[in-house]
């Protein structure tokens, strides 16, 4: 029986090198998988899901207006195993019901990867609906500067300065987030590297 996955995190934990590594596995045992990535993430080139330890694979695009559940039927193939979502913080609630009923009417599972708040310690949107409607939770973890599980994800300026306003969605990487423990999160501090 097919199950929706959430595996979410701060950012740099590897959730792409995961989701690729998914795709990988289906892939060289002779099963299909329909790869999902936002839109306007496209710092490393378009409709393209891409890893910090340098792999990456051609993708879909999801924006707010596209119906998953409809692009799904249109791209599916009876050797389709699974569909994988990176970025899945920037769903929309009716994304992940429409993933839902990939999983429940198609019995198709779906992975889906993200993060679980911004860099105000927000819930993004796909992300809370993710949660309450998977049916399963993977944390992925990582560490924050100090050693301590990171679970925040932090915007910082040029002088390594923590940022506390603007708005939430704002494309980028290690220059200019960093994941950090709830503790240095609150306290405002970034020490060591970042990148």
């Amino acid at each position: 029986m097919a199950k929706l996955y959430f595996y979410y995190s701060s950012m740099n934990a590897g959730k792409s090198i995961r989701l690729l590594q998914s795709s990988f596995n289906y892939r060289e045992r002779g099963m299909d998988t329909i790869l999902y990535t936002f839109k306007f993430d496209n710092r490393f080139g378009d409709a393209k899901i891409s890893s910090r330890v340098g792999l990456d694979a051609p993708a879909n695009t999801f924006d707010p207006e596209l119906n998953i559940f409809a692009d799904v039927l249109k791209k599916k193939t009876p050797k389709t195993a699974c569909i994988l979502v990176d970025e899945a913080q920037f769903l929309t609630k009716n994304h992940v019901r429409e993933l839902c009923r990939v999983v429940d009417e198609l019995d198709i599972p779906v992975l889906a990867y993200g993060l679980r708040s911004d860099f105000l310690g927000e819930p993004f949107e796909g992300s809370m609906y993710l949660l309450v409607l998977a049916d399963e939770l993977v944390e992925v973890k990582t560490i924050c500067h100090c050693g301590k599980k990171a679970i925040m994800n932090a915007k910082f300026d040029a002088n390594k300065k923590i940022i506390r306003n603007g708005e939430q969605i704002d494309i980028g990487g290690n220059e200019k987030y960093a994941p950090l423990c709830r503790k240095h999160f609150v306290d405002g501090v970034i020490d060591g590297p970042v990148n």
